[in-house]
């Protein structure tokens, strides 16, 4: 019989007696070498852009971005998201004019509301301090990505950037995952996999890395049963205790 090991953490100050600690949650089966960061709704708030690119490329064609379709795109190339958008509303537009209209707008509304998450440059920090290694898994084209850490200072801070065009299989397919820890010349045991989208969590877990969900304000209501807790930022002190060991 296997008994699971836990770590509860401690909470940084003390509380109002009604407060209650953090809830326990599994401790590595491996001490966690690196982290893998997924970069949309993650580590920058884009996910807020591309609702708003949403409402206005389905506003100009009468129809609405609500839940249930942003759901159904999050997490997903860029393609394969539109090519649900145009399903979803039986669209006219090819795929290639729809991208390129989408893109267009997006780097228009980029220019102000790009941001960091809340806790990024904190817990940037706290990995160096440990001395384990970061990289980057995202679903974005390498251009695109790029592109984005460049404009929130963030190009130099990882060790590599793994993209839709380095896999076969996007998320929640565990490729990515897999070939980040190849490319780590780790076991995926030891990597610590942070994810916003159900997508992501569920190619995490599929690909053996010890997961956590760090949902945005647009995923909340995603189902992350399978990570091992779900974080409330990128702050949440779980997080570091983990990779403290």
């Amino acid at each position: 019989m296997v008994i699971q090991s836990y770590i509860h953490p401690i909470t940084a100050l003390p509380g109002p007696a009604h407060e209650q600690p953090m809830p326990m949650f599994p401790a590595p089966d491996a001490p966690i070498r690196a982290v893998v960061f997924d970069l949309d709704g993650l580590m920058v708030n884009t996910e807020d852009v591309y609702q708003l690119v949403g409402t206005e490329l389905m506003r100009r064609r009468g129809k609405t971005f609500d839940d249930d379709l942003r759901g159904a795109m999050m997490g997903q190339p860029a393609h394969a998201a539109l090519a649900v958008a145009i399903e979803w509303h039986a669209l006219t537009d090819t795929l290639e004019d729809l991208a390129a209209e989408s893109e267009a707008t997006f780097w228009e509304l980029v220019e102000d509301k790009l941001t960091t998450m809340p806790g990024l440059h904190e817990l940037l920090a706290a990995i160096d301090e440990l001395g384990l290694r970061k990289a980057i898994a995202t679903s974005g084209a390498r251009h695109y990505a790029e592109e984005l850490l460049k404009r929130v200072d963030l190009h130099e801070h990882f060790e590599f950037l793994m993209t839709a065009g380095d896999i076969t299989h996007g998320k929640p397919h565990p490729e990515i995952y897999q070939k980040a820890a190849d490319k780590l010349g780790l076991p995926t045991a030891e990597t610590l996999v942070l994810e916003d989208s159900q997508n992501g969590c569920k190619a995490g877990v599929a690909a053996g890395a010890y997961t956590v969900a760090v949902p945005s304000s647009h995923s909340a209501d995603h189902d992350f049963s399978g990570a091992k807790f779900v974080a409330n930022t990128l702050a949440d002190p779980r997080i570091r205790e983990v990779l403290a060991g």
